[in-house]
């Protein structure tokens, strides 16, 4: 199993902050793949999203990073600020 949390506007636009996978996936790539497939919500905040920001097991990440079981994996959307 991997552990995938979402944070800030993502809790209310996917309907969930965190949620328990098999871990299935090689890659954060192919995880948000199976993800968007479920609803436009999910393919715009993750699959679209180019400035999607990725942590895994709390280091940045990018969609190419590997996961394997255990991992956690966290979405949040742009930060703005100045």
């Amino acid at each position: 199993m991997v552990n995938v949390l979402y944070f800030a506007s993502f809790r209310e636009m996917l309907g969930k902050a965190n949620e328990q996978m098999p871990a299935n996936h090689n890659t954060v790539d192919s995880l948000i793949s199976e993800l968007a497939t479920r609803g436009d919500n999910w393919k715009q905040a993750l699959l679209d999203n180019q400035n999607l920001q990725i942590a895994v097991n709390h280091n940045v990440a990018n969609r190419q990073t590997e996961i394997r079981a255990g991992d956690e994996i966290a979405f949040f959307p742009p930060v703005t600020g100045g």
